[in-house]
Formats: structure tokens, C-alpha cells, sequence
């Protein structure tokens, strides 16, 4: 309710994320339309009736000429905003299957424009995790167990090797929860060196203090027991934020401080975890609706489950053994 005692309205929005040879279509708002003059990703209100695809096949082609395939669209991220006056749900999809042309046919500019030169303060508040969710891969790496010797590069080289033959650069954590902050510190230097040696790009694992050892890293990954004591982002923009969540709670706390991702599990029971209980597909979908950032299922999950967590809102998946060399029997 707003002060008066109307109700503020929830508006339902189809945003496509239209992706060309590695550049992606962003328009620039009227002046006189709310939050005129930022940028945004095309699309526009779902009308009664209507599915999203069908009405982000109908946006596009009035504002830009384009012709989208409804089978073509795959969701990205769904977030809910609140403007104050106003509530929308970004319901946003992605393909880069378009044809066409694009023109600005409702008088808005329009762009091609690759995807690390966009600003978040170019762009709608409701927008900006959009930004997160286009850089962000789909799946996130996390370090398993190390050889005793862990100080040493060699197990990880050999790991992110195969990894980037099979996905491509990509984000890893570097987990390693076992050493002491001063070993773990001459980890990730030797750590940081073995992935831009195969286009990797590393996150630390743990509270601030790790990332200042290690500044050169792509960002820091969170454990809950970490985030939880923090109010305020501990890292610069511009870095990737990462925190480990269980819950509704833990989203929540992990978005007041700035998360650009969270991952969000047990989804399937895991042997790591055997007494923790496992959220299933359906509480899974059900938390992923209310987080406003991307979210990585994490626990028991593997590449050829990607599809099915992507249908749920999730970016994609996270976890160790689908890329970890494993030393059990």
C-alpha cells in the first residue's frame, strides 16, 4: 500500500536480452517516461492473456523491427523490484537467434554495444542485476580436495586445463577451507597464475582479509558464516561478489551488501553434506522467484542439469565433481 492507501501496482515486464556476434541491443528510455534517459533492455508489459514469450515476440518487433522465435528464447533472470510508486517483475530472456534489422521505431535510440562496457549507472536500478546475469557464465567451478602439498599450482593447472577444453574461460573458486590464512594467502598467488594461464579467472574463498592478500583475484566468494557478519559490500565494484545461501534470510542479507551472485543450495542431497536437507526442484524454484540477483544451484548437480536449472530462474549451476578430478574409488 502507499501512503495514501491506494495500492502500488506490480507490473509484469517481458525484457529481452538480444545478443549479435557479441554485442547486445540495448535502447535508451524516453525523457519523459519513467527513469528517462537511462539505457534499458528492450521489451515491454505482458498484456492479459498473454505468455511472456509471446509478448516479448510482440514488444520486440513493435520497438525494433526484429523478428524473435518464441522457441528461441531462453529465460536469463526473473527480478522483482520495488520503485516505491511502483513494483515490476523483469521477467528477462535471452537469444541470439533475431532477424532482421534493428531501428528505434517508437523514436528511441538503440545500440549494439558489447557487454563489458555496460555501466550500472546508465541503467534502471531494476536493470542492473540484467548486467550481472549477461557476464556471469553458467557455470561456476569450485575447487575440491587438494594433495597434501597444496601450496603448489600443478593439481590446479591440471584441473582448470581440462576444465577450459570442456567450458571454456570461466569463474573458480578457489576453496580451500582447511589452510591457515597465511598458507592459504601463498595458495592463491601460485593459484592466480595457474588460471591466467588458462583464461580462468579466480575467486578467493573466505571473509575480506583474503581478498586484500590477494587483490589481483577476479573477486570473493563468501561463506555464509562470513557474509552474515558484514552490512556493507567488502570489495570494490567491479569485482565479482559471491555468497554462499541456504534460505530466504540468507538472499536477502547477501543482496543489503552488495552480492552480484549467490549460490543457493543443497538442491539434491550430496555426499559432502549427508545430514543437510536438500531444497528439491520445487523449493529451489521457489527461492530463485525471490532473489533480485543471479542465482547458482548448488549440491548434486552437474552440467545435465543446467536446462533444468535454468527453467527454475537460476543462471546455472555451481559444484565440484563435474569438474574436479576425483580420487575415490
Amino acid at each position: 500500500m502507499t501512503g495514501n492507501g491506494s495500492e502500488v501496482r506490480e507490473i509484469h515486464v517481458a525484457v529481452g536480452v538480444i545478443v549479435r556476434d557479441g554485442y547486445v541491443l540495448i535502447a535508451r528510455r524516453p525523457d519523459h517516461a519513467h527513469q528517462g534517459g537511462l539505457l534499458e533492455f528492450p521489451g515491454g508489459k505482458v498484456e492479459h492473456g498473454e505468455t511472456v514469450q509471446s509478448a516479448l515476440v510482440r514488444e520486440i518487433a513493435e520497438e525494433t523491427g526484429l523478428q524473435l522465435s518464441s522457441k528461441a528464447l531462453h529465460p536469463l533472470i526473473c527480478i522483482r523490484h520495488d520503485y516505491g510508486d511502483k513494483r515490476v517483475v523483469l521477467d528477462v530472456w535471452r537469444t541470439d537467434q533475431a532477424r532482421g534489422e534493428a531501428h528505434g521505431r517508437e523514436g528511441q535510440t538503440i545500440h549494439w554495444v558489447r557487454p563489458e562496457s555496460l555501466q550500472d549507472e546508465d541503467f534502471p536500478a531494476a536493470n542492473r542485476p540484467i548486467i550481472r546475469a549477461l557476464r556471469l557464465p553458467s557455470l561456476l567451478a569450485i575447487t575440491g580436495a587438494f594433495q597434501p602439498d597444496s601450496t603448489k599450482p600443478e593439481q590446479l593447472r591440471a584441473a582448470l586445463t581440462q576444465f577450459a577444453g570442456t567450458s571454456g574461460n570461466g569463474l573458480v573458486v578457489l576453496r580451500a577451507p582447511g589452510l591457515p590464512r597465511d598458507v592459504y594467502a601463498t595458495f592463491a598467488k601460485n593459484g592466480l597464475e595457474a588460471a591466467g594461464s588458462t583464461g580462468h579467472h579466480l575467486l578467493v574463498h573466505g571473509g575480506p582479509g583474503v581478498f586484500t592478500d590477494n587483490p589481483g583475484a577476479a573477486g570473493l566468494h563468501m561463506p555464509w558464516r562470513e557474509a552474515s557478519k558484514l552490512d556493507t559490500r567488502p570489495v570494490p565494484r567491479g569485482v565479482w561478489l559471491g555468497v554462499s545461501c541456504h534460505n530466504a534470510g540468507e538472499i536477502d542479507h547477501a543482496v543489503a551488501i552488495g552480492a552480484d551472485y549467490v549460490t543457493l543450495g543443497p538442491v539434491k542431497p550430496t555426499a559432502t553434506h549427508p545430514g543437510a536437507p536438500a531444497l528439491g526442484w520445487d523449493g529451489f524454484r521457489d527461492l530463485v522467484a525471490h532473489a533480485s540477483v543471479p542465482v547458482f544451484g548448488l549440491g548434486g548437480l552437474y552440467p545435465e542439469d543446467l536446462r533444468r536449472a535454468q527453467l527454475a530462474g537460476a543462471q546455472g549451476v555451481a559444484g565440484i565433481r563435474f569438474w574436479w578430478p576425483q580420487t575415490e574409488s
